[in-house]
Order: structure tokens, then sequence, then C-alpha cells
């Protein structure tokens, strides 16, 4: 019989570095052997012809070469084995960014992480899993995802969270990175409240001017609307139709702690949610339900009827002063055309007509700061058809005498940004907090038109945008 030799190598298929100790047998039986340090190897002795070799190597696949040796010749064989993934987890991902222990802003916080070792990273798929403080409930961020970052959305303020990922391999076998954390920065104190519809979806936002500190604080699949935030700034009102009516709310300034503080319904003709207000020193609130205007406790308890509107009318938007501690009341009737302004005394009395009814819309009575004058609106083209629809609402303010009257829609003649533009409404104005601007919504007087809010000085100069898609606006 005649015999020849083999010499070869074993590599990693990853780095191409050599494997020692891999374990090189043949077919048919020679001898055994195992790689040396440099993953080389050499079988002597060995029959001439056909020749399957064998490279094995414990959490590597097993690879099978065929060779034909020939008689006193040496054949040399490269053999390369590849992880087996299935049975090797990948490294755990390092650098969380942000960096573990640290301290965010809210509400939002973009979580990142990087892949570790010499895993692809196309072939990964990652899991996230958020908990809030130690015992919160888990939510799941990503899941058998290939991206390595994720938004945690609607987080509450001055809160730790915990979160970790978990790395998956293309042979199924997973591991998890350390529990990272992070801390969520104290409340921002945003002084604006408004109202954005998304994706069909109507909800509460608050901000600051400049809008880098816009929350989110509502996110049923019901409509939330028409925020107002307390005189002490403590809680957040609104209305929300989760029952079916509109029902009048409270909740913290971070949109937790929702609860419901009314059975009545703020309801009626042309209400829907949009006739209440806060009490002057934030104990108590008045809404409108139907004929009837009443006042509760911000704890909804203690409801008393302070008012009936006149026969055949309902009560609507509505405002309190504690300058004189008086309420300014709107109602309707069965047309939202037919419109007047009352005023009356904190404790129901001494109800009286403030404006009468006035050709065009005339809507959202509200008092200055020092409570002697009201502003208001009202459509002065004077259109009317049965959708309640306004051409050219104006910003009007007045004495509550009815003195004094200024247009602060039509401007200053020659002034830059001071007059409403054609095809427009302004609608839903309040006083500012210091009293030297008035807060209101521009809308195109086409239906479905996207609403935007804006202020604008108490002459009709410097009219300045806010914020877009927005309504319902409230600033403290």
């Amino acid at each position: 019989m005649l015999y020849g030799k083999v010499t070869g190598t074993v590599r990693d298929a990853r780095n191409n570095q050599p494997l020692a100790n891999a374990s090189i047998t043949t077919t048919p039986a020679t001898s055994s052997v195992a790689t040396d340090a440099q993953g080389n190897f050499e079988l002597t002795g060995v029959p001439t012809g056909r020749l399957t070799i064998a490279a094995s190597k414990a959490d590597y696949r097993s690879v099978t070469v065929a060779v034909t040796v020939e008689s006193e010749a040496a054949v040399a064989v490269s053999i390369v084995l590849e992880k087996n993934l299935s049975a090797t987890p990948p490294s755990a991902p390092v650098r969380p960014s942000p960096a573990d222990q640290a301290t965010v802003p809210g509400p939002d916080v973009l979580l990142g992480w990087h892949p570790a070792g010499t895993d692809k990273g196309d072939s990964l798929r990652y899991d996230v899993v958020l908990y809030q403080g130690t015992s919160g409930t888990a939510r799941n961020l990503l899941t058998n995802s290939r991206d390595t970052v994720v938004r945690a959305t609607q987080l509450s303020y001055n809160t730790t969270y915990f979160w970790q990922v978990t790395v998956r391999n293309a042979g199924g076998s997973s591991v998890r990175s350390p529990l990272w954390s992070f801390r969520t920065d104290v409340q921002p104190d945003n002084r604006y409240l408004f109202v954005r519809t998304e994706n069909g979806n109507t909800d509460i936002y608050s901000s600051n001017e400049t809008g880098t500190t816009l929350t989110r604080l509502t996110t049923s699949a019901f409509v939330e609307a028409n925020p107002q935030l307390s005189p002490n700034r403590d809680r957040i009102a609104y209305t929300s139709n989760a029952t079916g009516q509109f029902q009048l709310y409270t909740m913290n300034r971070d949109g937790s702690d929702s609860r419901q503080i009314t059975l009545q319904p703020v309801d009626g003709y042309f209400n829907q949610g949009v006739g209440y207000r806060w009490s002057p020193d934030g104990g108590q609130l008045i809404y409108s339900s139907y004929n009837k205007l009443y006042r509760i406790n911000r704890d909804g308890t203690g409801l008393t009827v302070l008012a009936t509107a006149p026969a055949e009318r309902h009560f609507r938007e509505c405002d309190w002063t504690g300058q004189g501690n008086r309420i300014v009341v709107q109602t309707v009737g069965v047309s939202i055309y037919d419109s007047e302004f009352y005023l009356l005394n904190a404790d129901g009395s001494n109800f009286k007509q403030l404006i009468g009814n006035l050709p065009g819309r005339l809507d959202s009575p509200s008092f200055s700061v020092d409570g002697q004058r009201i502003v208001y609106t009202r459509d002065v083209d004077a259109f009317s058809d049965g959708a309640g629809r306004q051409l050219n609402a104006h910003i009007f303010t007045q004495n509550l005498d009815g003195s004094g009257q200024v247009d602060v829609s039509s401007g200053s003649s020659g002034t830059a940004n001071s007059t409403k533009p054609a095809g427009f409404n302004d609608i839903l104005p309040h006083y500012s907090p210091n009293g030297a601007q008035i807060i209101f919504v521009q809308v195109n007087n086409v239906a479905q038109s996207v609403p935007e809010i804006f202020t604008v000085d108490l002459n009709g100069r410097n009219r300045v945008r806010l914020f877009e898609r927005a309504t319902m606006p409230d600033w403290k």
C-alpha cells in the first residue's frame, strides 16, 4: 500500500484567526489529531486515494472537506469554522444613552445602545422593556427590531425609570443587558395649555412659549378638551366625553390622577363641554348644564344651582372674576346666533343682562384681569346658517357699562402684523395673565380648517402665532 501526507490550518470564519485545539478526524479512519496554537495540523502515513477530513470544535459548526492523497506527496488544506450561533449567545449591549443613572428632561426620552463583540449588527434583534420605579409595571417599547434606538413617550416627571435591552442573534440565542436607569427632571412650568387633534385623537397639551417643553397630557380614544389651569396652578380642569356626554374632570399638571367631578353633564345648546370656569381661589368651579348654572367644589362635592336661564334658553360659556366676585355667562336659544351675555354675583343674585342679542354670532365672554372689562367675539358680517358658521368673527373688548368698545381684530391702520386676514375668524379669546395681551384662536372660516393660537396686544397690534394645529388655549 502506498502512503502520503496531509497538512492543514483551521481558522475562525469571523476574523480569520487560527483556532487551536480543533479536533481533526478522517474517513477512512487514520489518526485523530488536534490543531496546535497556530491552528495547524498534520496527518502522516495516510493511504493514497480519496480522504474525507472532518474538523470540529466546541461552539462551532463542524466542517468536512474531501482531498485526494497521492503517493509520497503532501496535500495542504485550509478549513474555516463558523460559530454555532444557536449555541452561543451574542454579547450584551453596551454604551446606553442616556448614560446609566443620568437625569434627563421629560416627558419623552430617546433610548439608545450599541452592540458589543463581533456579532453582526444586521443579524441582531432587540427587545426593550421599561419599568417605572422599582415596582412599576413593564412597558414593552421594542420587540424583535433591528433598531438600536427607541423613544419612550409620556413619561412622568421627577421619576426614576429602569430599562433593559435583550439582544437575540440569528440562531435564536439571546442575552440581556444590565438593568440601566435614568431619572426624568422636574416638571417644567408650562404656562400654556391647548388642544390638538392628531390622527383622529383630540387631546390636551401643555407647553412653554417656544414649544420646547411640549407635553401631551391625555391619551385616551375619547375627546379631552377645554383645559384650564387652576388659579393656584396645582390642577388642570378639562372636559371629556368618555361617559358619552361631556363631564368635568381634573388632573395633575403632568396628566396623572385624572378624576371625574361632575355627574350632571357640561352640555346644552351648542355647549358640549365648553361652559365652565375655575373660581378665583381655585377651590370651586362653575359650569353650565342645559338651563342651569352650577357651582361645585373641586373634589366634586357641594353641587349648588346658582342660576336658571331665561325661558327657552341654555347657559353656555362663562367666567368668574375675583374683582367684585362676579360671573359673566352666555345664554343661547335654539339657534347659536341667538346669544346674550349676563352679569351676576357669585352667589347667583343680581342677574342682569350685559349684552343683548346682536346681528351675527356672539361668543366667549371673559373678564379682564381687573374685572372692569370683558373680551368677547362677534361675527361682524352677521352671517347666519344652520351650522353656526361665522365668516368674519372679530375680538372686541368693552367696559361693563358698554362704553369704551375696541375692535381688537381691526388692529391699527398701517401697523404690520396688526389686522386679521380676510377669510379668517378670531375666536376663543382670553386676557393674558398680566392683562397686556389677548390669547386667541385664528382659523379659516371654511369648515374643518386647521386652527392656530395667536397673541395680540390690546390695541390690536403685534399679532404673533404661538402654536400651530392648536385650539382652546389657556394661559396662566
